[in-house]
């Protein structure tokens, strides 16, 4: 019997980058977008009603940065409710103090702004194996079957590590500098703008662009090659 679609709420304030989750999301299999809101308000009267109906919602995926409400207060508000959804916190926020609240208030897992695809289809996947291997309604599982699913939740260092040759801290600081330019970067571009080669910042750029994170398009000059620049998607 195939399991039901997880149904996901994207809380999101930029309307961009709620765009690119559901993008994102759309791709993978066993997941579905209930609604996309941009304000803890919204998000808020979409967990409620839905937890009135028949399709509660499974998973937030939550932006600790909203405009009218903290995340953290908003992520403390869903556990409230019954049946509570389940929380991935994503932020660019880096303070450990701010990771530590997210997690006391409910929070699964943890995304940092800027993520590849990749990261963010490891997070789901993982989370998709922890509610297969902890069923929801069952009244008492054993300290094996708690163990396994948070495994499966945490994962292993093997399965986050980089590719091959990729420095996490590379990507990211690549990711961010496309995410930040208008225009979009050439690999020139970029390799300026992080201090490493042309030829290191075209890998990490055709990673990126591999992954989903980026687009490719080509500029034609008047003389010379065309030149490939990324931009953010």
């Amino acid at each position: 019997m195939t399991a039901p679609p997880i149904n996901v709420l994207i809380v999101e304030d930029d309307p961009l980058i709620a765009e690119a989750h559901h993008t994102y999301l759309s791709r993978l299999a066993g997941f579905t977008t209930t609604a996309v809101v941009h304000t803890a308000r919204d998000a808020m009267r979409a967990a409620a009603g839905a937890a009135s109906g028949e399709h509660p919602i499974d998973l937030v995926l939550l932006d600790l940065g909203l405009p009218d409400a903290t995340g953290i207060a908003l992520a403390s508000s869903l556990s409230g409710l019954r049946p509570a959804p389940d929380i991935i916190a994503i932020t660019s926020e880096r303070d450990l103090e701010m990771v530590r609240a997210a997690v006391s208030h409910g929070a699964l897992a943890y995304l940092l702004k800027p993520f590849t695809f990749a990261a963010f289809r490891d997070r789901l996947e993982r989370y998709r194996r922890y509610r297969e291997a902890l069923p929801a309604g069952i009244d008492a599982a054993s300290q094996a079957e708690v163990d396994r699913a948070l495994a499966e939740l945490r994962g292993s260092a093997e399965r986050v590590a980089a590719p091959k040759g990729a420095a996490p801290g590379t990507t990211d600081e690549i990711a961010r500098a496309v995410r930040d330019s208008a225009e979009g970067l050439t690999a020139d571009q970029a390799a300026a703008q992080v201090g490493v080669s042309r030829v290191t910042a075209w890998r990490y750029l055709e990673r990126l662009a591999d992954d989903g994170t980026l687009t490719r398009l080509t500029d034609y000059g008047k003389a010379g090659r065309p030149k490939t620049r990324y931009q953010w998607r």
